[in-house]
Protein backbone atom coordinates (compact mmCIF):
# COMPACT_ATOMS: atom_id res chain seq x y z
CA UNK A 1 0.00 0.00 0.00
CA UNK A 2 0.91 3.50 -0.80
CA UNK A 3 2.55 4.93 1.96
CA UNK A 4 0.34 7.93 1.85
CA UNK A 5 -2.60 5.75 2.47
CA UNK A 6 -0.72 3.82 5.40
CA UNK A 7 -0.81 6.98 7.57
CA UNK A 8 -4.04 7.77 6.70
CA UNK A 9 -5.11 4.72 8.36
CA UNK A 10 -3.02 4.71 11.21
CA UNK A 11 -4.31 8.47 11.40
CA UNK A 12 -7.68 6.83 11.80
CA UNK A 13 -6.73 3.95 13.73
CA UNK A 14 -7.15 1.60 11.33
CA UNK A 15 -4.01 -1.67 12.07
CA UNK A 16 -5.27 -3.78 9.36
CA UNK A 17 -7.10 -3.16 5.52
CA UNK A 18 -9.29 -6.08 6.53
CA UNK A 19 -10.87 -3.57 9.38
CA UNK A 20 -12.30 -1.73 7.02
CA UNK A 21 -15.95 -2.01 5.33
CA UNK A 22 -16.73 -2.76 1.93
CA UNK A 23 -16.70 0.94 0.79
CA UNK A 24 -14.04 1.68 2.53
CA UNK A 25 -11.64 -0.88 0.54
CA UNK A 26 -13.23 0.47 -2.76
CA UNK A 27 -12.01 3.48 -1.94
CA UNK A 28 -8.54 2.60 -0.83
CA UNK A 29 -8.37 0.50 -3.79
CA UNK A 30 -9.10 3.43 -6.49
CA UNK A 31 -6.71 5.77 -4.54
CA UNK A 32 -3.83 2.70 -4.45
CA UNK A 33 -4.43 2.12 -8.39
CA UNK A 34 -4.04 6.32 -8.53
CA UNK A 35 -1.18 6.50 -6.76
CA UNK A 36 0.65 3.78 -8.67
CA UNK A 37 0.49 5.36 -12.37
CA UNK A 38 3.24 5.97 -13.75
CA UNK A 39 3.90 9.57 -14.27
CA UNK A 40 4.53 9.69 -17.55
CA UNK A 41 3.21 7.97 -21.07
CA UNK A 42 5.34 6.05 -23.07
CA UNK A 43 5.44 5.66 -26.63
CA UNK A 44 4.00 2.20 -26.55
CA UNK A 45 1.18 3.09 -24.13
CA UNK A 46 -0.22 5.83 -27.36
CA UNK A 47 0.56 2.75 -29.36
CA UNK A 48 -2.07 0.29 -27.22
CA UNK A 49 -4.25 3.08 -26.61
CA UNK A 50 -4.53 3.92 -30.69
CA UNK A 51 -4.51 -0.25 -31.19
CA UNK A 52 -7.57 -0.62 -28.65
CA UNK A 53 -9.18 2.51 -30.32
CA UNK A 54 -8.74 1.49 -34.23
CA UNK A 55 -10.22 -2.02 -33.01
CA UNK A 56 -13.44 -0.18 -31.78
CA UNK A 57 -13.50 1.86 -34.88
CA UNK A 58 -13.90 -1.42 -36.61
CA UNK A 59 -16.41 -2.91 -34.79
CA UNK A 60 -18.53 0.24 -35.39
CA UNK A 61 -18.12 -0.07 -39.05
CA UNK A 62 -19.99 -3.86 -38.94
CA UNK A 63 -22.85 -1.63 -38.02
CA UNK A 64 -24.79 -1.65 -41.31
CA UNK A 65 -26.70 0.93 -40.02
CA UNK A 66 -24.15 3.97 -39.81
CA UNK A 67 -24.90 7.21 -41.22
CA UNK A 68 -22.23 8.01 -44.39
CA UNK A 69 -21.39 10.60 -42.21
CA UNK A 70 -20.40 8.76 -39.25
CA UNK A 71 -18.75 6.11 -41.68
CA UNK A 72 -16.69 9.25 -43.28
CA UNK A 73 -15.40 10.25 -39.33
CA UNK A 74 -14.70 7.01 -38.67
CA UNK A 75 -12.39 6.72 -41.55
CA UNK A 76 -10.82 9.85 -40.76
CA UNK A 77 -10.42 8.85 -37.15
CA UNK A 78 -8.81 5.57 -38.34
CA UNK A 79 -6.26 7.35 -40.48
CA UNK A 80 -5.11 8.90 -37.60
CA UNK A 81 -4.91 6.43 -34.77
CA UNK A 82 -2.75 4.31 -37.67
CA UNK A 83 -0.79 7.37 -38.52
CA UNK A 84 0.26 7.79 -34.98
CA UNK A 85 1.12 3.75 -34.86
CA UNK A 86 3.14 4.34 -37.96
CA UNK A 87 5.07 7.02 -36.47
CA UNK A 88 5.73 5.19 -33.53
CA UNK A 89 6.94 2.63 -35.51
CA UNK A 90 8.94 4.29 -38.03
CA UNK A 91 11.13 5.82 -35.50
CA UNK A 92 11.95 2.08 -34.01
CA UNK A 93 12.54 0.80 -37.59
CA UNK A 94 14.70 3.82 -38.52
CA UNK A 95 16.93 3.31 -35.53
CA UNK A 96 17.56 -0.57 -36.10
CA UNK A 97 18.50 0.22 -39.63
CA UNK A 98 20.87 2.91 -38.70
CA UNK A 99 22.24 0.53 -36.07
CA UNK A 100 22.58 -2.69 -38.92
CA UNK A 101 23.97 -0.23 -40.58
CA UNK A 102 26.67 1.14 -38.07
CA UNK A 103 27.55 -2.63 -37.29
CA UNK A 104 28.48 -3.24 -41.04
CA UNK A 105 30.72 -0.47 -41.28
CA UNK A 106 32.25 -1.20 -37.85
CA UNK A 107 33.21 -5.04 -39.69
Amino acid sequence: MHSLLSKLLIKRGIENEKDLSKEEKEWFSEKERILSLKDEVSSEDIKKFCQTQIGIIEDQWKNLDNTTLKNERLIMIHTIYSTLIKAINASKVEREILEDYLTQLIK
